[in-house]
């Protein structure tokens, strides 16, 4: 994992530089996300042979919230190549910065949450996505496991699955762990399984240990689905 530079957890940039980001993700998504889900899709599909398990486990409409693991930046891509509807993505603000990459976010449906704060503004635009009806990604662990390796899950996405109220998919990938990893041109191939919605009684302002009890219901057929699809591979 030589290759990977080393993560920064804080930004140290002020909360009003996003709220830019914020405003564009909650009055929608603009033409940047089918330009670049036309541009993507076919490389992604024959360069890693994408296959997708369980795509009708996704409610085609309504508010949905996505929970992934996540190993890649090109986890959203693998995720969002079989489902005909918008993914919306809340991403380390660290993302933002370059400026074409920034005007692809601001458009096409990113949003930042800054690690390391506070972050409630994050949570304000994630709840009025799924108010709006929209599908929503949240990665489980909170950010990318560098371990080749599930990470622990962390609480927030308990949080907004209870205070949201939605239908909630967990999602497992598996083979993305060795998109960074590749040798002479040899990639890996990528699975996502999607597996069957959970549901969770609304509930106002649950406590950090009540958030970590769902998170960890909604991880656990993730690990499932993982171990299922890793013990595939490697037949």
């Amino acid at each position: 994992m030589a290759d990977m530079k080393p993560q920064v957890y804080k930004d140290e940039r002020p909360a009003e530089y996003f709220d830019q980001f914020h405003a564009a993700a909650r009055k929608g998504v603009g033409w940047t996300y089918p330009f670049v889900r036309f541009l993507v899709s076919l490389p992604t599909l024959l360069i890693y042979r994408v296959r997708a398990i369980g795509v009708e486990n996704v409610p085609k409409t309504g508010p949905l919230l996505l929970a992934p693991n996540h190993f890649s930046q090109m986890d959203h891509f693998f995720i969002g190549l079989y489902l005909r509807r918008q993914v919306r993505f809340m991403a380390k603000s660290q993302m933002f910065g370059p400026p074409v990459l920034t005007y692809i976010y601001k458009h096409g449906g990113v949003f930042p949450v800054r690690r390391g704060q506070h972050d409630e503004e994050s949570l304000k635009t994630a709840f009025t996505i799924l108010e709006q009806g929209g599908m929503l990604l949240v990665y489980a662990e909170g950010g990318r496991s560098r371990s080749g390796k599930l990470k622990e899950v962390k609480p927030g996405i308990g949080r907004i699955a209870l205070e949201a109220g939605v239908p909630v998919v967990p999602v497992a990938i598996q083979g993305s762990e060795k998109v960074r990893r590749w040798k002479r041109f040899r990639f890996p191939k990528v699975r996502v399984q999607f597996g069957e919605p959970l549901s969770f009684p609304t509930e106002e302002a649950p406590d950090r240990e009540r958030q970590l009890e769902v998170a960890e219901q909604i991880f656990a057929p993730v690990r499932e689905m993982y171990e299922g699809l890793s013990t595939r591979s490697e037949r």
